[in-house]
Protein backbone atom coordinates (compact mmCIF):
# COMPACT_ATOMS: atom_id res chain seq x y z
CA UNK A 1 0.00 0.00 0.00
CA UNK A 2 1.25 3.47 -0.85
CA UNK A 3 2.25 5.71 2.02
CA UNK A 4 1.62 9.40 2.55
CA UNK A 5 4.22 11.73 4.04
CA UNK A 6 2.79 14.73 5.87
CA UNK A 7 5.40 17.47 6.34
CA UNK A 8 4.53 20.65 8.19
CA UNK A 9 6.03 23.74 9.74
CA UNK A 10 4.13 25.19 12.69
CA UNK A 11 4.97 28.02 15.06
CA UNK A 12 1.74 28.57 16.98
CA UNK A 13 0.54 24.96 16.66
CA UNK A 14 -2.35 25.50 14.24
CA UNK A 15 -0.68 23.87 11.23
CA UNK A 16 0.45 21.01 13.46
CA UNK A 17 -3.15 20.48 14.63
CA UNK A 18 -4.31 20.43 11.01
CA UNK A 19 -1.60 17.87 10.12
CA UNK A 20 -2.67 15.65 13.00
CA UNK A 21 -6.32 15.90 11.92
CA UNK A 22 -5.33 14.88 8.38
CA UNK A 23 -3.89 11.61 9.68
CA UNK A 24 -7.35 10.79 11.02
CA UNK A 25 -8.85 11.00 7.54
CA UNK A 26 -6.46 8.38 6.23
CA UNK A 27 -5.40 5.16 7.92
CA UNK A 28 -2.73 5.90 10.55
CA UNK A 29 -0.68 3.05 9.04
CA UNK A 30 -0.61 4.95 5.74
CA UNK A 31 0.55 8.36 7.07
CA UNK A 32 3.80 9.49 8.59
CA UNK A 33 4.03 12.95 10.19
CA UNK A 34 7.17 15.05 9.89
CA UNK A 35 7.64 18.27 11.82
CA UNK A 36 10.00 20.28 9.61
CA UNK A 37 11.91 21.51 12.67
CA UNK A 38 12.38 18.19 14.46
CA UNK A 39 12.07 15.42 11.87
CA UNK A 40 13.19 16.71 8.47
CA UNK A 41 16.78 15.89 7.52
CA UNK A 42 16.88 16.27 3.74
CA UNK A 43 14.75 15.77 0.64
CA UNK A 44 15.27 12.02 0.76
CA UNK A 45 12.75 12.12 3.63
CA UNK A 46 10.14 13.42 1.18
CA UNK A 47 11.25 11.52 -1.89
CA UNK A 48 10.54 8.15 -0.26
CA UNK A 49 6.81 8.95 -0.62
CA UNK A 50 4.76 9.06 -3.80
CA UNK A 51 2.11 11.14 -2.01
CA UNK A 52 2.82 14.20 0.10
CA UNK A 53 0.76 16.65 2.11
CA UNK A 54 2.82 19.77 2.83
CA UNK A 55 1.73 22.39 5.34
CA UNK A 56 2.90 25.83 6.35
CA UNK A 57 1.46 28.80 8.13
CA UNK A 58 2.02 32.23 6.61
CA UNK A 59 4.10 34.85 8.39
CA UNK A 60 5.26 38.43 7.89
CA UNK A 61 4.50 39.76 4.47
CA UNK A 62 3.37 36.40 3.08
CA UNK A 63 6.38 34.21 3.93
CA UNK A 64 6.56 30.51 4.72
CA UNK A 65 6.86 29.40 8.33
CA UNK A 66 10.51 29.55 9.54
CA UNK A 67 11.12 25.79 9.42
CA UNK A 68 10.50 25.81 5.65
CA UNK A 69 12.97 28.59 4.83
CA UNK A 70 16.24 26.62 4.79
CA UNK A 71 14.74 23.62 2.98
CA UNK A 72 13.40 25.89 0.23
CA UNK A 73 16.81 27.52 -0.19
CA UNK A 74 18.36 24.03 -0.29
CA UNK A 75 15.77 23.05 -2.87
CA UNK A 76 16.95 25.84 -5.17
CA UNK A 77 20.55 24.66 -4.81
CA UNK A 78 20.08 20.87 -4.82
CA UNK A 79 17.27 20.69 -7.40
CA UNK A 80 15.61 17.47 -6.11
CA UNK A 81 13.38 15.79 -8.68
CA UNK A 82 9.77 15.40 -7.54
CA UNK A 83 8.56 14.03 -10.88
CA UNK A 84 6.02 11.28 -10.20
CA UNK A 85 5.14 12.67 -6.76
CA UNK A 86 1.60 13.86 -6.03
CA UNK A 87 1.51 16.80 -3.62
CA UNK A 88 -1.27 18.74 -1.92
CA UNK A 89 -0.75 21.81 0.27
CA UNK A 90 -2.47 22.99 3.42
CA UNK A 91 -1.85 25.96 5.65
CA UNK A 92 -2.97 28.34 8.33
CA UNK A 93 -3.56 32.03 7.92
CA UNK A 94 -5.49 34.97 9.34
CA UNK A 95 -7.83 36.53 6.80
CA UNK A 96 -8.81 39.32 9.18
CA UNK A 97 -5.54 40.80 10.36
CA UNK A 98 -3.47 39.57 7.42
CA UNK A 99 -5.98 39.48 4.58
CA UNK A 100 -3.45 41.14 2.29
CA UNK A 101 -1.26 37.99 2.31
CA UNK A 102 -3.72 35.29 3.34
CA UNK A 103 -2.04 31.85 3.19
CA UNK A 104 0.48 33.17 0.67
CA UNK A 105 3.03 30.62 1.94
CA UNK A 106 1.10 27.96 0.02
CA UNK A 107 1.88 29.81 -3.21
CA UNK A 108 5.59 29.78 -2.37
CA UNK A 109 5.50 26.02 -1.71
CA UNK A 110 3.46 25.50 -4.88
CA UNK A 111 5.98 27.32 -7.07
CA UNK A 112 8.95 25.45 -5.58
CA UNK A 113 7.50 21.96 -5.85
CA UNK A 114 5.86 22.55 -9.24
CA UNK A 115 9.24 23.66 -10.59
CA UNK A 116 10.73 20.47 -9.12
CA UNK A 117 8.35 18.37 -11.25
CA UNK A 118 5.60 17.45 -8.77
CA UNK A 119 1.99 16.90 -9.73
CA UNK A 120 0.00 19.35 -7.62
CA UNK A 121 -3.58 18.54 -6.57
CA UNK A 122 -6.06 19.80 -4.01
CA UNK A 123 -6.99 23.28 -5.18
CA UNK A 124 -9.83 24.98 -3.28
CA UNK A 125 -12.34 27.57 -4.55
CA UNK A 126 -11.88 31.05 -3.04
CA UNK A 127 -15.57 31.93 -2.78
CA UNK A 128 -16.00 30.76 0.85
CA UNK A 129 -13.14 32.98 2.09
CA UNK A 130 -12.86 36.69 2.86
CA UNK A 131 -9.43 38.16 2.08
CA UNK A 132 -7.83 40.95 0.07
CA UNK A 133 -5.01 39.10 -1.68
CA UNK A 134 -3.20 35.77 -1.62
CA UNK A 135 -0.13 34.63 -3.53
CA UNK A 136 -1.68 31.16 -3.17
CA UNK A 137 -4.46 31.94 -5.67
CA UNK A 138 -3.88 30.67 -9.20
CA UNK A 139 -6.56 30.63 -11.88
CA UNK A 140 -9.16 31.75 -9.33
CA UNK A 141 -8.50 28.98 -6.80
CA UNK A 142 -6.23 28.45 -3.84
CA UNK A 143 -3.40 26.02 -4.65
CA UNK A 144 -4.21 24.13 -1.44
CA UNK A 145 -6.38 24.13 1.66
CA UNK A 146 -6.49 27.43 3.59
CA UNK A 147 -7.47 27.24 7.26
CA UNK A 148 -8.26 30.28 9.40
CA UNK A 149 -8.60 29.18 13.02
CA UNK A 150 -8.64 32.80 14.23
CA UNK A 151 -11.65 34.09 12.30
CA UNK A 152 -13.41 31.03 10.87
CA UNK A 153 -12.67 28.08 13.17
CA UNK A 154 -16.28 26.89 12.85
CA UNK A 155 -15.58 26.10 9.18
CA UNK A 156 -12.35 24.14 9.71
CA UNK A 157 -13.70 20.59 10.00
CA UNK A 158 -16.02 20.96 7.02
CA UNK A 159 -13.23 22.50 4.92
CA UNK A 160 -10.88 19.64 5.78
CA UNK A 161 -13.55 17.02 5.05
CA UNK A 162 -14.38 18.57 1.66
CA UNK A 163 -10.68 18.83 0.77
CA UNK A 164 -9.97 15.22 1.74
CA UNK A 165 -12.95 14.08 -0.31
CA UNK A 166 -11.43 15.87 -3.31
CA UNK A 167 -8.00 14.32 -2.62
CA UNK A 168 -9.32 10.75 -2.48
CA UNK A 169 -9.30 10.59 -6.28
CA UNK A 170 -5.52 11.22 -6.24
CA UNK A 171 -4.35 9.70 -2.94
CA UNK A 172 -4.44 6.08 -1.72
CA UNK A 173 -7.39 4.97 0.39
Amino acid sequence: MAKIGIFYGSTAGVTEEIAEKLVGYFDEDVCTLYNMEDDFDDFDDMLQYDYLLLGSSTWGSGEVQNDWRDPLVDMEDEKPDFTGKTIAFFGAGDCGTHGENFVSALGILYDSFKEAGATIVGEVPTDDYTFNYSFAVRDGKFVGLPIDEINESEKTDERIENWIENLRQYFPQ
